[in-house]
């Protein structure tokens, strides 16, 4: 039986629908519900029950990101389908500005400014408003959020429980249009806790309403303040809407000696910001400023910074003071990492610092992608390359005399390869690519596990004392390698990552994280 071409184009659209959403770590339903569709509805195309439509393509490229793949295969389909004569119509054409569903909204720009002066910082955002939907839109949800120490969430939500962020400190203003035109927008409270705030901004005031009618356009923008001793030295965005352009500037006194950084967090991975932040001084100012063109939905954009300067305030999140003696801690421990401001750098810090992958990423949660070989050979070589250069990096700043691991997730590779050092002196580290568990002994023991992308804190873990690990070489072949001990947990660890999950999920319920200043076994091969 032959298959017609618009059949076999149906089935690739089908087949880069499929592995993008595998990739991206959704089910049918999950992916049904992030496109706005019926939970069946993915399953049905998948299947070939239901044809795809331009709608449901579009859809699914946004949400999954495919970089157009996703787009092209239906538009090589679209083309066949309809060019089988004029008895086959097209769909109804969507709108030249199309969205994603469930919002009715577009951002055609937005600015945050963030300026530190006399103790505090000042927010303002202002964002061109562009209304695509059907509906008028009377109200603006704004989220607002401070932490102190993002990297450190007790401590953070400690510090805010004792010195919670209030109203009156913020003195909240918003407005919307521009010049003599500008309303004032009166708001209303929706959520009021330590660290966070969220209201809507009306589209009203004491003079009466004025709604953003389906398309209409205005500019609203709104500033707030918060005390340099509730804000932790990073300024993030997070894209709720589609946005056209967004632009971030921080403007600091020159005398801080700042020195700023941009992290990209979206569903593939945390990464560097894809191009350079500017700056330039303005009248003892120094202003960093970093723009894009096109924002992925759902992503965030974090500016981090430290001040260098002798005169700059140390309340920012370079680290903690120095609490800890010396005759209690552990060799290893005695020598950590000192901000030029003389604080003490976390340990997360510096794995940070080095470009690991910290835990909240969702790339750390996700299955990974197995490499298709002998054909993607030169990819598999290029990320174990990475992950080895990585490993040597590692060892200028921690002595790992229990060995260490490092997975292709914790450096933003969404792909099946890891690297294992053994806790021997010069052992030669070994490779995993698109490794699986086949067998482990019943025989188990419980040690202290750290994490490069969690190494704030020890958790207490059960493994079993040997594995039998199926993996792959560059050609293609599978060997079953058996793991003993300290091995056996080693590679269990990076397996785990692979899969998406971390030691904590591992922990029994009762047991609790201990801080790597309590932890006794630092620098301590572990005992068997």
């Amino acid at each position: 039986m032959t298959t017609s071409p618009v059949e076999r184009a149906a089935d690739l659209f089908v087949a880069a629908l499929a592995q993008w959403r595998v990739e991206r770590g959704m089910t049918k339903k999950q992916l049904a519900a992030r496109m706005g569709f019926d939970p069946s509805y993915v399953s049905h195309v998948e299947g070939r029950r239901h044809k795809p439509t331009e709608d449901f393509a579009r859809r699914a490229e946004a949400v999954l990101a495919a970089g157009g793949q996703i787009w092209q295969r239906f538009q090589e389909y679209d083309e066949l389908r309809h060019a089988r004569g004029a008895t086959l119509h097209r769909d109804p054409p969507v709108p030249a500005q199309w969205m994603p569903p469930g919002t009715g909204l577009i951002v055609e720009q937005e600015v945050a400014e963030l300026t530190y002066t006399q103790g505090a910082y000042r927010c303002r955002i202002r964002r061109a408003l562009y209304n695509a939907g059907v509906e008028p839109v009377t109200r603006y949800l704004v989220k607002i959020s401070v932490d102190r120490y993002p990297h450190d969430p007790a401590g953070s939500n400690q510090h805010h429980r004792s010195h919670p962020l209030s109203f009156d400190e913020m003195d909240l203003h918003a407005v919307a249009g521009e010049g003599e035109a500008a309303e004032p927008m009166h708001w209303r409270l929706k959520l009021d806790r330590d660290a966070a705030k969220e209201v809507w901004l009306l589209f009203a005031n004491d003079h009466g309403q004025f709604p953003l009618y389906p398309g209409e356009r205005t500019t609203i923008e709104y500033a707030y303040t918060v005390g340099e001793e509730k804000w932790g030295h990073w300024f993030q965005r997070a894209v709720r809407l589609p946005t056209r352009n967004l632009t971030v500037r921080l403007d600091f006194p020159v005398e801080f000696e700042p020195q700023v950084w941009g992290v990209e967090t979206s569903l593939a991975a945390e990464v560097p910001v894809r191009t350079p932040l500017e700056r330039h001084n303005d009248d003892r100012r120094a202003v960093f400023e970093w723009s894009t063109d096109a924002p992925l939905l759902n992503a965030r954009y974090r500016l981090e910074w430290r001040f260098r300067g002798q005169t700059a305030p140390h309340t920012g999140d370079e680290g903690v003071p120095r609490q800890r003696t010396a005759s209690s801690v552990p060799q290893a421990e005695q020598a950590p990492a000192i901000a030029s401001n003389g604080y003490e750098l976390r340990a997360s810090q510096r794995m940070r610092g080095i470009g690991i992958v910290q835990r909240g990423a969702d790339l750390l949660r996700q299955r990974v992608r197995h490499f298709q070989l002998p054909r993607e050979e030169a990819q598999a070589r290029q990320a174990v390359a990475a992950l080895r250069a990585q490993l040597n990096r590692l060892e200028t700043v921690h002595d790992f005399n229990k060995g260490v691991g490092l997975a292709a997730s914790q450096i933003g590779l969404a792909v099946a390869a890891a690297v294992v050092r053994p806790p021997e002196r010069g052992a030669e580290p070994v490779i995993l690519l698109n490794p699986r568990v086949v067998d482990e002994s019943r025989e188990t023991d419980e040690q202290y596990e750290g994490c490069l992308s969690f190494f704030d804190y020890r958790g207490l873990v059960v493994r079993p004392l040997r594995v039998d690990v199926e993996h792959a070489r560059y050609d293609g072949t599978r060997v079953i390698t058996s793991f003993e001990q300290a091995m056996a947990r080693l590679v269990s660890h990076e397996i785990d990552h692979l899969e998406g999950r971390l030691y904590v999920d591992r922990m029994a319920p009762e047991a609790a994280l201990v801080p790597v200043e309590e932890y006794g076994q630092t620098g301590r091969p572990w005992s068997y």
